[in-house]
């Protein structure tokens, strides 16, 4: 872990990263991708010290209200955060200056916060995205070994789910001849119907590879799916998208359960909702009259 200094914490759409690198060690991360410029160990965490007196200014500057999104990159509840709290200190400042939130995570230690999230669901909108791949636990652990597991998102949702907080899942990636199957995705749907999450994102059955995380995806196959990784040369080269020759039959039976069960599935849907801040303060004054 090395501490750092940046000049800006939000993108143009309002998004932030608050660490660079992960310790969740899931064998797929596209994070690795050598196009995002991580120049140094992916473990060795890059923490962003003075993130929140970034977001702060940059809240105080803006002239309308807007929802701020964290964790598309890097997973803002990593071990580090245990200690070092900085995701929470900005959480502190989003719900203090009335803004919405879209937070994405595999951590249960997401739960931490639920104080927070709560009350800037009370104010404005706060949307929890948890990312779901592998339903069977002991699979899980081999996929993604240093994060909660997907029994553990599960409960995550749920809670949530009874707190009246909105959640969206990322159904993604699935990893073909691996968890590419009717039971995996049957799993996790009904994770997702028993938790009354309001949206799944798929962009389809299968994973993207580039250059940084295409060496380690293979180096974990060798380690875990022996005689895989020849599999997927022989099947994909050197492609960018991967995509399971299961896609068809599974992405129909998502799209089956999604409309029975009334979810948001189409991924421009499921992001104009992401994206779209709702002050509740106003709602309710208009109410009154």
């Amino acid at each position: 872990m090395h501490e750092v200094e940046v000049k800006g914490i939000l993108s143009a759409q309002n998004g932030m990263n608050i660490y660079r690198g992960c310790t969740h060690g899931c064998i797929y991360c596209d994070s690795r991708s050598k196009c995002y410029q991580i120049n140094h160990d992916f473990e060795d965490i890059e923490v962003k010290v003075n993130a929140p007196i970034l977001l702060e200014n940059a809240l105080r500057r803006k002239r309308k209200k807007c929802m701020i999104g964290t964790g598309g990159m890097c997973d803002p509840y990593i071990h580090p955060e245990e200690k070092l709290g900085n995701t929470r200190k900005c959480l502190e400042i989003i719900e203090s200056y009335g803004f919405g939130l879209a937070i994405q995570t595999k951590s249960a230690r997401i739960l931490r916060d639920l104080d927070l999230l709560k009350k800037i669901n009370e104010k404005s909108k706060c949307v929890v995205q948890i990312t779901l791949t592998t339903y069977d636990e002991d699979l899980c652990k081999i996929i993604e070994p240093n994060v909660s597991t997907t029994r553990e998102r599960f409960e995550v949702l749920k809670i949530m789910r009874d707190n009246g907080i909105p959640t969206v899942v990322w159904l993604d990636p699935i990893l073909p001849f691996i968890n590419d199957t009717e039971e995996n995705i049957r799993g996790i749907l009904n994770y997702c119907v028993e938790a009354k999450v309001h949206g799944i994102i798929c962009f389809g059955i299968g994973l993207t590879l580039r250059e940084g995380n295409r060496e380690y995806f293979y180096q974990k196959l060798d380690e875990h799916f022996p005689g895989l990784k020849s599999r997927y040369i022989k099947t994909y080269g050197n492609a960018y998208d991967v995509r399971s020759p299961n896609n068809d039959k599974l992405m129909a039976i998502f799209r089956q359960v999604c409309t029975s069960h009334g979810i948001l599935y189409n991924p421009n849907e499921c992001f104009r909702y992401l994206h779209e801040f709702e002050d509740k303060d106003i709602y309710d004054q208009l109410t009154l009259f």
